[in-house]
C-alpha cells in the first residue's frame, strides 16, 4: 500500500483542492492500480502544499539557494538503501515533497492547475524513488517514467 500525508500550509490551495488528502489518495490509488512497477510497494510519503515564503526558506536551508522554486523533494534514503527496501516489500517512509502554489498557478483554469500539480508531485515522487536528472541519460529515463505515470492517472 502507498500512503500519503498531506499538509496544507497556504490557504490559496483550498481554492483548487477542497480536500487535498482525498485528491492525492485518489491519484495514488489510480497510479498504483495501473502501474505494475508499484503494485508490490508499501511506503508512506508526505506532501506539503505551501507558498513562496516556506519553499524559499526550505530551498535556502537545505540547498543554499535563497529563492523560490516550484517543488522540492527530500528523499529519506540513499539510492542503494532504497533499492534494498523496495526489494523487501516492507513498509517504510519514503520522504517529503514540498510544492509551491504560486509557481504552478499559471491561470484560473482548474484543469490546467491540476494537470501541472500532477506533473509536479509525480516528479517529486520519482525523486523520492531514487530517480534523478543530473545527466541527460537519466533525464530521458525519468521524463519517460513521469509521462507514463501522468498518463496512468489522467486517463481512466
Amino acid at each position: 500500500m502507498i500512503k500519503v500525508n498531506v499538509f496544507v500550509k497556504n490557504l490559496y490551495w483550498k481554492k483548487y483542492l477542497t480536500d487535498p488528502k482525498k485528491y492525492f489518495n485518489k491519484q495514488i490509488k489510480k497510479l498504483k492500480q495501473k502501474e505494475k512497477s508499484l503494485h508490490k510497494n508499501n511506503f508512506l510519503f508526505s506532501i506539503m502544499l505551501t507558498g513562496n515564503k516556506d519553499i524559499k526558506y526550505f530551498n535556502n536551508k537545505f540547498r543554499n539557494k535563497n529563492k523560490t522554486t516550484d517543488i522540492l523533494s527530500f528523499p529519506f534514503y540513499e539510492k542503494k538503501e532504497l533499492k534494498d527496501l523496495l526489494k523487501k516489500k516492507q513498509n517504510f517512509y519514503l520522504g517529503d515533497i514540498v510544492i509551491n502554489f504560486f509557481k504552478i498557478k499559471k491561470n484560473d483554469k482548474k484543469e490546467n492547475f491540476l494537470k501541472e500539480l500532477n506533473k509536479l508531485w509525480i516528479h517529486g515522487l520519482l525523486h523520492l524513488l531514487g530517480h534523478d536528472h543530473k545527466i541527460y541519460k537519466d533525464y530521458v529515463k525519468m521524463n519517460k517514467i513521469e509521462k507514463r505515470y501522468l498518463y496512468r492517472i489522467e486517463n481512466d
